[in-house]
């Protein structure tokens, strides 16, 4: 596997994955989301966390933000969002309610019509999108200039279980004594929801001037609406093309508390998986293991782990859609009997701690679902070595990434 392969899908999601659990961490990349086979991947993963809506409509649906719902053989080109079939509404039940038979069902464009409604005057490129009809929950990126350079701006989707430990940590502020920015704020609305606003960088050392700002809300009935947006036309990779994102703290919230998102996620259906992957990595943990720290986000997450030698650093990316890379990343793996493709090696660190090393299972289905597990013999990847060796074993982290739980959530 080529060596800057795993650094590219590593490196910086351990410090940037710290705002999603206020002493902890954030992910990924979802403004490169578009281009390449290794990034429709991570774009396919990190759809997860969004919903998916199906069902039909027959009744128009007239929502805030200028939203409105009509049926899909009936919705005129600029209507902002359309059912796709329409039959009646959709039912806004708790986040482990079925979709009710008449809940709206949305196409690509109707999403992304929806969200350059909400934004300001300006041109968009670079525009993509899923939808209900796809396999995937749906998402929005648009690369926006308001005259003053491109950035991009994305949108997820999803349900999380209210006043869960989910709930609070995505819109709970990051330490700083992890990872440095220049503001946040959560608050809790007049309506319940608790929004966190976050003006930070895309990599935490600022070895480029690549600016992030994201907008996480959840309301009271679990609904989430995650808003994104860099200096930037991509999230890495690109050159910073205006001083900072183009979206005020108020406008991003205007985005994210816009009703229309609320109705999306209120059709999830019943069965669609909703659990993160931080939750399989820990339930795939051996014994004797105790788990003192923990975060992540999307296709990626990871926990800190103590065997009573210390911390342990585990981390999971979790990327479908990667058959195209096989050539590249898994030429000399062992192929077992089902056609799955499984490496392991032993490499140092990505960052500055002194001592670190790595160890890592690299596996690939059949039907292009990618599992990367690392362990680490520190708890923190910029942190000295703490151990001699990290608290998985090569074995152990091949086991955990051949599981097929992972297959069961792709």
């Amino acid at each position: 596997m080529p060596e800057n392969q795993h650094t590219d899908l590593f490196e910086d999601r351990f410090a940037t994955a710290l705002r999603d659990t206020g002493h902890s961490f954030r992910t990924d990349d979802p403004a490169a989301l578009v281009t390449g086979g290794r990034v429709r991947g991570r774009r396919t993963q990190l759809l997860r966390r969004s919903a998916v809506l199906g069902g039909a409509a027959a009744v128009a649906l007239v929502g805030v933000g200028g939203a409105l719902l009509v049926p899909g053989n009936a919705a005129d080109a600029t209507d902002p969002l359309r059912t796709s079939a329409a039959t009646g509404p959709a039912t806004t039940g708790s986040p482990a309610s079925s979709t009710s038979p008449g809940a709206a069902s949305y196409t690509g464009d109707d999403l992304l019509r929806s969200l350059k409604k909400l934004l300001p005057r300006g041109t968009f490129s670079e525009e993509a999108a899923e939808g209900t009809e796809s396999s995937t929950p749906p998402y929005a990126h648009v690369v926006f200039d308001d005259g003053k350079g491109a950035a991009a701006i994305d949108l997820t989707l999803n349900r999380v279980e209210p006043d869960s430990d989910q709930a609070r940590e995505v819109t709970t502020c990051p330490d700083k004594e992890f990872v440095d920015y220049d503001s946040c704020t959560s608050t809790r609305l007049p309506d319940g929801s608790r929004l966190m606003l976050f003006r930070g960088y895309e990599y935490p050392d600022r070895r480029v001037d690549t600016k992030w700002w994201n907008a996480e809300l959840v309301t009271r009935k679990g609904q989430h609406v995650s808003l994104s947006e860099w200096n930037a036309p991509a999230q890495k990779d690109a050159p910073v093309s205006r001083p900072r994102p183009p979206l005020s703290e108020a406008q991003m919230k205007k985005v994210v508390t816009a009703d229309v998102w609320r109705r999306v996620v209120d059709a999830i259906p019943e069965g669609l998986p909703t659990g993160s992957i931080g939750d399989t990595l820990a339930g795939l943990l051996p014994d004797g293991l105790t788990v003192t720290g923990k975060g992540g986000k999307d296709d990626y997450a990871f926990l800190v782990v103590d065997d009573g030698k210390g911390g342990s650093l585990v981390q999971v990316n979790v990327q479908p859609g990667m058959s195209d890379m096989a050539d590249e990343l898994f030429g000399d793996a062992e192929k077992l009997p089902d056609g799955r493709l499984v490496t392991t090696r032993t490499s140092g660190g990505e960052k500055e701690g002194q001592g670190v090393v790595m160890w890592t299972a690299d596996t690939l289905r059949p039907d292009g679902l990618r599992v990367v597990v690392s362990a680490f013999n520190t708890p923190a990847q910029d942190q000295d070595a703490t151990r001699d060796t990290p608290a998985l074993t090569l074995t152990q982290l091949r086991e955990i990434a051949l599981s097929t739980e992972w297959d069961a959530g792709a």
